[in-house]
């Protein structure tokens, strides 16, 4: 059985506080492989720190510490901030919550999508140029060619996550971390843009892993599911089976979510008594 592209065993994420550290993620483990995983939770459960952790992204004075955390078979643990920035983007890449404060407003989009080209690849120009426009067809946006000249205040919200798809997929890293996606996006883009992701994903062999707080998406567009609340992963289980969770704390999630042919008069809350101490 050939390793897993990511391992982590033991994750665990703290922050200063006056009465001592405060673990915002406590103790996860998981492997993935050239699949498609899903971390779901409400806020603040941890996932997003958790896809942080990954690339180091958490500065000082948070504290990350894990018994082991792989990339491929290389220690991340024990990576130089140079050695990291060299597998960020490259081999890594993370698609964050909103464009519109992760795109530069100084630099057109064409040379944004070039930059990780140019950081991590010499290549001539015109094949960069090429590569550039190849990428914002592959993100669905037409006329390329117009679109690669603008700044980020001149595309929309759906388009400026399109871009930023584009600049995390062009260096064809082997896994992307894709952090609530759409979140900033009307319904009617929503899907446009994961199945973008998606095709992608499927199309270059990559690892995924889907952080969101929709159930109903990640059921649908991934492999398998973790679920998270205060920090931990409370529960694991194949993406198609998830209606059939078992923990009280995933199906008061699934029982909180509104239906096309809703019939109750009011959503229930979820009782967080139900999992304490489980």
């Amino acid at each position: 059985m050939s390793s897993p592209l990511l391992d982590v065993q033991n994750l665990r994420v703290s922050f200063p506080s006056p009465k001592g550290p405060v673990e915002v993620v406590k103790g996860i483990s998981f492997t993935l492989g050239r699949e498609r995983l899903g971390i779901v939770g409400e806020s603040g459960s941890g996932k997003s720190m958790t896809g942080r952790s990954i690339l180091k992204l958490i500065r000082s004075p948070g504290k990350v510490t894990a018994d082991r955390m792989t990339f491929d078979g290389i220690d991340l643990l024990s990576q130089s901030e140079k050695q990291m920035r060299a597998i960020r983007g490259a081999r890594i890449s993370m698609v964050m919550q909103d464009p519109k404060f992760s795109l530069n407003p100084v630099m057109t989009v064409g040379e944004q999508i070039a930059e990780a080209l140019v950081t991590h690849a010499k290549l001539p120009r015109r094949e960069i140029n090429d590569r550039v426009l190849s990428m914002l067809e592959a993100v669905r946006i037409n006329d390329p060619a117009r679109v690669a000249k603008l700044y980020p205040h001149e595309v929309s919200g759906g388009m400026g996550q399109r871009v930023m798809i584009a600049m995390m997929l062009i260096p064809e890293p082997d896994l992307l971390i894709a952090d609530e996606p759409t979140s900033a996006l009307d319904v009617s883009v929503q899907a446009q843009v994961l199945d973008i992701i998606d095709d992608l994903v499927v199309t270059k062999g990559m690892g995924l892993i889907l952080i969101s707080h929709d159930l109903n998406l990640v059921s649908h567009y991934c492999d398998r599911i973790l679920v998270m609340n205060s920090g931990q992963v409370v529960e694991e289980c194949i993406a198609s089976e998830l209606s059939q969770a078992k923990h009280p704390y995933t199906r008061g999630l699934l029982a909180a979510m509104p239906r096309i042919d809703e019939t109750r008069d009011e959503l229930p809350v979820l009782d967080r008594t139900a999992w304490a101490g489980t």
